[in-house]
């Protein structure tokens, strides 16, 4: 059970939601419900790319989250236009800190003003917030 004070939170913006991991957790499972973990599953791949300070991993990292999320017959495909989907792959022979930057961008502003309006009135979180009122 997430703390009253978290859940509360959660319902003031996307970022205080992503800032928990209990909130991300409850996020990708309403997500799952609509078919598109994949958006925060990408957002989230994105922030611990940013942190890798090998060159050898990151282009490890860069090439997985590609196939996984960003290439056109990825199993969990993100929806980005063609030319960040192209700027992606033109980087990803020499892959910076910044070269999901674009796309994670896109797929934040989706969350932010489509999932999450929605999670905020989804039974989901409406169940942890009654939950959490009444502790």
């Amino acid at each position: 059970m997430a703390p009253v004070d978290d859940v509360m939170a959660w319902g003031e913006s996307l970022d205080q939601l992503l800032e928990c991991k209990t909130g991300q957790l409850v996020f990708e499972e309403f997500l799952r419900t609509e078919y598109s973990e994949e958006n925060l599953l990408f957002w989230l791949a994105c922030e611990d790319f940013k942190k890798i300070t090998s060159e050898t991993e990151m282009t490890v990292a860069a090439k997985r989250i590609y196939t996984e999320f960003v290439q056109v017959d990825a199993l969990r495909q993100i929806n980005i236009d063609c030319v960040t989907r192209e700027e992606i792959s033109e980087n990803l022979s020499q892959p910076g800190p910044n070269c999901f930057d674009r796309a994670q961008r896109l797929i934040y502003s989706l969350m932010e003003n489509d999932c999450y309006p929605r999670f905020l009135k989804s039974e989901i979180y409406q169940t942890l917030l009654e939950q959490a009122e009444q502790q």
